[in-house]
């Protein structure tokens, strides 16, 4: 707030300047003190001056801590993202690890059916191969039993054979005989006349049939007992005599006729 000027106490300071100015002071008359204010202002001046660059100086550390702290929260975060990355692929490196171990230890039971399934029928073929090999072995030996019955008939055949075209030609001429084929590789027609003393002409016929060892007659002109054949079959085939089969038959025709 301003102050109102006022002419009387203008006066009276201008009286007391001229009486002071005449008067001796009573300053001049105290004894004269240096309180070092130059000094002291110079010392608050370099003090404001180290307090600035303290000053200067603590912001710039608390500039660059603040960036250093922020640089190291950067690479925290950017650790901490590519750690979890890590974690992410090693996540999904074992789900796929596991997934394998799963998918093998399948196989693995799958390949173990397999291989206990083939090992059954292993076992089985074997068995079966076993079975078949022993089989063959009993063919085989009944095989060569047979060949040998044969190879034995063989040369007894061979054997009887330089005896029967003479023997054979003896019975067509003494039992009025003749041998026809009887329209099979295996069977023989053996046809006999003079057995019926009302027509010397007529004739009665029997098949022989020799696919098998032993002698059968398959057919005969006139019917005959089958007993009474089987009787005569068993003789032949007992002696292997052919003769006993040709004067066996013609008697059984002869008795035949008469009935």
């Amino acid at each position: 707030m301003a102050s109102v000027f006022e002419p009387s106490l203008s006066s009276s300071l201008s009286g007391r300047q001229a009486m002071s100015a005449t008067a001796p002071s009573m300053a001049d008359s105290l004894p004269s003190i240096n309180f070092g204010f130059d000094e002291l202002r110079d010392r608050m001046a370099k003090f404001s001056a180290r307090f600035d660059a303290f000053i200067e100086q603590g912001r710039k550390r608390v500039l660059e801590e603040r960036n250093q702290f922020r640089m190291n929260v950067a690479e925290l975060q950017e650790d901490q993202r590519m750690k979890k990355r890590d974690m992410e692929i090693l996540q999904t490196k074992t789900n796929t690890h596991q997934q394998m171990i799963s998918k093998e230890a399948a196989e693995t039971r799958e390949m173990q059916a397999a291989i206990a399934s083939l090992s059954a029928q292993r076992d089985k073929n074997k068995a079966s191969r076993d079975a078949l090999q022993q089989q063959i072995a009993e063919t085989q030996k009944e095989i060569e039993v047979r060949l040998a019955a044969q190879r034995a008939h063989a040369q007894y055949v061979e054997s009887q054979s330089r005896f029967n075209v003479p023997e054979l030609d003896f019975w067509m001429q003494n039992l009025c005989l003749k041998i026809e084929g009887a329209g099979q590789t295996d069977r023989l027609k053996f046809v006999y006349t003079h057995v019926d003393e009302k027509s010397w002409e007529r004739e009665a016929w029997f098949e022989l049939s020799t696919s098998s060892k032993d002698y059968d007659v398959r057919h005969c002109r006139p019917k005959l007992e089958r007993e009474k054949v089987d009787r005569v079959l068993d003789r032949v085939n007992e002696t292997r005599d052919l003769a006993v089969l040709l004067k066996g038959m013609r008697e059984l025709f002869v008795e035949a006729m008469k009935s």
